[in-house]
């Protein structure tokens, strides 16, 4: 029995979701945890916080690549090569917010992963 019933919840949410649900509620658990950092820029916590928030994101398109580029992956070719450059183009800005942190480098991270998030929810 889970003590806390938001506990409950999650544990059958996670149970009944199907992969694409997955993918979008990471996207946009990944969105806020950035935009949170972008909100609160200015605390003495948001240097750990968006070092924390970006591993997290960059985690996620990690596990996007590897699984592109699996012979088995279903996707259209042209599919996975769009998805693979906007990959590319989420690590580049990631290292360059890490080497070079300001808040409006953030924005494009976060409108790509709400953005993405959308579309899995949208298309069956």
């Amino acid at each position: 029995m889970y003590p806390n019933p938001m506990q409950a919840y999650q544990q059958v949410d996670k149970a009944t979701m199907s992969g694409r649900d997955i993918e979008a509620a990471v996207l946009s658990r990944a969105a806020v945890r950035l935009k949170k950092c972008v909100d609160n820029w200015d605390l003495k916590t948001m240097e750990e916080e968006l070092d924390q928030s970006l591993r997290y994101n960059q985690k996620i398109w990690t596990v996007f690549q590897s699984e592109l580029l699996k012979p088995e992956n279903p996707l259209p070719q042209d599919l996975k090569e769009n998805i693979l450059r906007l990959s590319v183009f989420v690590d580049k800005r990631t290292f360059d917010i890490m080497a070079f942190p300001k808040p409006e480098k953030i924005k494009i991270l976060i409108d790509i992963n709400q953005n993405l998030a959308a579309g899995l929810r949208a298309n069956p």
